[in-house]
């Protein structure tokens, strides 16, 4: 099975593919950059699905994610993934990133959904060194798609130039 990567500058609640990635806060209420434009063009079928998961589990962890439908977005799920909070880079921030982007997949994988699209997870308001959340985005789903076979069809979302010009030159 051949798996494609690639890389987009655009914005992600446009896309149209299976599901999309958000890069959620834990309380999973919205907030701001990609999660409140996914939220606001989702409309608020996304919202109830997250308090609905907010209130069976309590929101969702750093590292981990959980899925809702789309609402009225062009994609047929979101998968609402928590990265980390850059620091200084002895928390666990290179670790709970790869973990963002790895369950993703995985969850992506167990609704049998085969094209997924990420934003740049954690590299606005979360302050994480760009270069370095792009390294561990591109080594994530490389590592994942080698043991998965489901999944044909990964884009790298990039909403600004700078993280555009990163992922285009990492990726072969």
């Amino acid at each position: 099975m051949e798996h494609k990567i690639k890389v987009e500058l655009g914005d992600i609640t446009k896309c149209e593919t299976d599901v999309i990635v958000n890069a959620a806060n834990t309380s999973l209420m919205g907030g701001g950059g990609v999660d409140g434009a996914i939220h606001r063009a989702g409309g608020k079928a996304i919202l109830d699905e997250c308090m609905h998961i907010r209130n069976k589990q309590g929101g969702c962890k750093t590292g981990e994610a959980v899925i809702t439908n789309a609402g009225d977005l062009p994609a047929d799920y979101v998968i609402h993934a928590v990265g980390p909070v850059w620091q200084d880079g002895s928390k666990n921030e290179d670790k709970l990133l790869y973990s963002a982007y790895h369950n993703s997949l995985k969850l992506a994988s167990k609704n049998n959904l085969k094209s997924i699209a990420f934003p740049n997870i954690s590299t606005g308001i979360y302050g994480f060194p760009k270069e370095r959340a792009a390294e561990i985005a591109i080594h994530a789903v490389q590592d994942y798609l080698v043991e998965d076979e489901f999944i044909q069809n990964v884009t790298f979302v990039c909403f600004d130039e700078e993280n555009y010009r990163i992922y285009s030159k990492l990726l072969p």
